[in-house]
């Protein structure tokens, strides 16, 4: 193989590597599709990746090279060169690779959750699911931007299609995620949202026929929606109707000793813990030891000391000064 044409355009191919891993592109995608088991499946998927990887960096490498020798000529550098538009398609093939591989991940994983659980083993649950959409968009998101292709519309619109299918599915599966944990009122707005994201598919794919007959069936996705919203109605009924009915009883607090002329069966008595009295009892108001206040004070009549004190006003400066030194005494 010295060429190889794609979106329109015909690009020579003078790496060894790539010649030899485009030669086999199509006995490794045969073996895939003839696969008789998933783990099988999944080896084959590993390896061609791998491949692919391998023949990317050599790509990578002589593209490396080329940019040095165009930044030293006069070559414009707007134009997208062949080892550019070749690194373009083999970065093509890895990320279909990987959304191929990660959606017939996404149909096993399906199909046993679909099976009956046991307490055994836990099975695969819908976060499992979403997690593989959100790679597969995330691959879709670097397709859209691979360098050449930017003008080409109708890849363009392709990828973007492609993006609004697995956008419902996650979509679905984020709903069942919400499902689980009885979530009703959101699970049942995303599966609005999946309806809107298939009935938007449906209306752009008119002309795409041929392009996307590898992806999911959207009309068996919008069955699968109808199915579950009257699940979800009939399941959110009956959670509220069992709420009603599992709501706690009022459990009487009210001891025995209060209620000694009332009869009632109350399994209680004969437990562990009887509710017999108030434990520890409730404090109660008790008569203080009494006060007593001095009111005879009032009514105390001192005896006159005014002859005391005219004897002490007799003695004038004198007798002052007669006690202060000690005359008087």
């Amino acid at each position: 193989m010295s060429e190889v044409e794609w979106r329109g355009r015909t690009v020579p191919v003078k790496i060894d590597k790539a010649r030899i891993f485009l030669l086999g592109l199509a006995d490794n995608e045969a073996a895939i599709a003839q696969a008789s088991n998933e783990e099988t499946k999944e080896h084959l998927y590993e390896t061609l990746l791998a491949e692919c990887r391998d023949t990317i960096q050599a790509v990578r490498e002589e593209l490396k090279a080329e940019v040095k020798q165009r930044e030293r000529g006069s070559e414009e550098s707007g134009k997208v060169s062949n080892m550019q538009f070749l690194h373009s398609y083999l970065t093509y093939i890895k990320l279909c690779t990987l959304v191929k591989r990660n959606e017939s991940m996404a149909h096993t994983l399906q199909a046993k959750l679909k099976e009956p659980q046991t307490d055994e083993k836990r099975g695969p649950r819908p976060q499992d699911l979403i997690r593989l959409y959100d790679i597969i968009l995330q691959s879709l998101a670097e397709l859209s931007s691979l360098q050449g292709l930017e003008d080409d519309h109708i890849f363009q619109k392709e990828v973007s299609l492609k993006t609004l299918v697995y956008k419902a599915y996650r979509c679905f599966f984020i709903a069942q995620s919400y499902v689980l944990v009885k979530k009703w009122s959101e699970a049942l707005v995303l599966y609005e949202r999946v309806l809107k994201y298939a009935k938007e598919v449906q209306s752009k794919a008119k002309g795409f026929n041929n392009s996307l007959k590898d992806l999911p069936d959207v009309q068996e996705l919008i069955a699968g929606v109808s199915a579950e919203k009257y699940s979800l109605q009939a399941a959110a009924i009956l959670d509220e109707n069992a709420e009603v009915l599992t709501q706690p009883q009022v459990k009487d607090v009210m001891p025995l000793c209060d209620r000694l002329d009332l009869f009632h069966l109350d399994s209680t008595l004969v437990g562990k813990q009887p509710n017999l009295v108030h434990f520890p009892p409730d404090f109660q108001p008790i008569p203080c030891k009494p006060l007593f206040f001095d009111l005879a004070l009032n009514h105390v009549a001192f005896p006159p000391l005014d002859d005391k004190v005219e004897q002490k006003g007799k003695g004038g400066l004198t007798g002052y000064f007669k006690n202060m030194f000690g005359f008087g005494s």
